[in-house]
């Protein structure tokens, strides 16, 4: 009558959003003061008021049957050409429009990419820790999602366990940095080490070995430190990008994915992924948005609110006890939990008004995630309320 596997994904919420729910309902109760949510990724900084300018310009001057109306589905051709241009002047690349097709963020991006590349017993590697959403977008094709488990430490690649992961089913590598749950950005040293190995198993397969680069979160980055622009590693590279958090557009929908040209069989892949977005009935991204990011593309990312909270949650779960790997970009801490059993740990947390995700979700037990775009003076105040969770532990030892 129904496919099962859709009603379970329809009617089993994913834990970050039951948990999001959960605090709706608690706040009505105890009042939206007394609610400590770490629990959801939605920018809390709002969206910079060149990007409400760039609304009202076009509104204003453009036609508004066009504004409103289709595009054809890769997306505009001059916001590709300006897209194009932004990147090439940025990173030092060669793209034109013909590389970009404009996506419904980057969920939309990765999704018609999956679809694109899919085949049969096809497997894609994730590294944990790893945004949950991947197992449904890759299984959604048919394809096998394999979880490389995390190097604790710093949270950069586990090789020894990457490598025992890849076989010739292997399609692709996904590479989310800055990370979401981690904040870590892979540095220089493990892009080549990694793009290395992946060049290895390609010749020794036969086959390539795509390369998948999901970036919503590349201009978050603190302190300076760079975020290695992956086409220049490794030709086999497919980038994924997303406004969503750069310019606090995550309910806006637009981003885009770039085949360049050195990708083997690149227009075929460029044609995949066309077909792709159809079938996931991709019409065309929200064309008025289209307009914006062409218009703001070169604008810069205001990151200073999440700097400032970033440091001062670091700093305040470190004198409450906690164990964590410094963030170097995006806006999430993943502490070590004051348990092994890290569902348990973020049930405890819950009766302290602290909203928390378990690491387990994230493919990494024994953790939980914290994010961290929320105000300012809701991570003061919860502080304290960390420090009187972490001492409930200590009264058990």
């Amino acid at each position: 009558m129904f496919s099962e596997n859709m009603y379970e994904l329809g009617t089993k919420k994913s834990t970050i959003r039951t948990i999001f729910e959960y605090g709706r309902k608690r706040a009505a109760e105890v009042g939206e003061n007394n609610i400590y949510d770490y629990s959801l990724g939605n920018p809390n900084v709002p969206a910079p008021n060149f990007i409400k300018q760039a609304i009202v310009d076009i509104l204003n001057t453009e036609d508004p049957c066009a504004v409103h109306g289709y595009t054809i589905a890769p997306g505009l051709p001059i916001v590709r050409e300006k897209l194009a241009k932004s990147v090439n002047h940025r990173f030092n690349t060669k793209f034109s429009a013909d590389n970009f097709f404009i996506t419904g963020g980057a969920a939309g991006a990765i999704t018609i990419v999956f679809k694109a590349l899919s085949e049969k017993n096809d497997e894609f590697i994730a590294f944990a820790p790893f945004f949950p959403e991947y197992k449904c977008f890759v299984e959604s094709t048919g394809a096998k999602l394999v979880i490389v488990p995390a190097q604790p430490k710093d949270f950069q690649i586990n090789f020894a366990e990457f490598e025992k992961s890849l076989s010739a089913n292997t399609k692709a590598v996904i590479v989310n940095s800055p990370n979401n749950p981690s904040g870590t950005v892979y540095s220089e040293e493990t892009i080549k080490k990694l793009t290395r190995i992946l060049a290895k198993k390609s010749k020794e397969y036969g086959h390539p070995i795509f390369l998948i680069s999901d970036e919503p979160y590349r201009e978050i980055v603190y302190n300076g430190v760079n975020v290695p622009y992956l086409t220049h590693y490794y030709k086999d590279t497919i980038i994924c990008y997303s406004y969503s958090k750069s310019f606090s557009l995550a309910g806006e929908r637009i981003g885009y994915i770039i085949i360049p040209d050195e990708v083997t069989v690149s227009r075929k892949i460029y044609g995949a992924v066309a077909g792709a977005a159809r079938v996931l009935t991709h019409v065309n991204a929200p064309s008025l948005f289209q307009r914006v990011i062409a218009r703001c593309c070169d604008m810069p990312s205001d990151i200073s609110a999440y700097e400032e909270n970033g440091r001062l949650l670091y700093d305040g779960l470190l004198d409450a006890g906690f164990k964590c790997v410094k963030p170097q970009g995006a806006f999430y801490l993943f502490p070590e939990s004051l348990e092994a059993d890290d569902y348990a740990f973020c049930k405890k947390a819950q009766e302290f008004d602290l909203l928390l995700v378990p690491g387990t979700d994230f493919g990494c037990a024994g953790h939980f995630r914290a994010s961290y775009c929320i105000k300012k003076e809701t991570i003061k105040k919860s502080l304290p309320i960390f420090k009187k969770l972490a001492d409930s532990y200590k009264c058990k030892g």
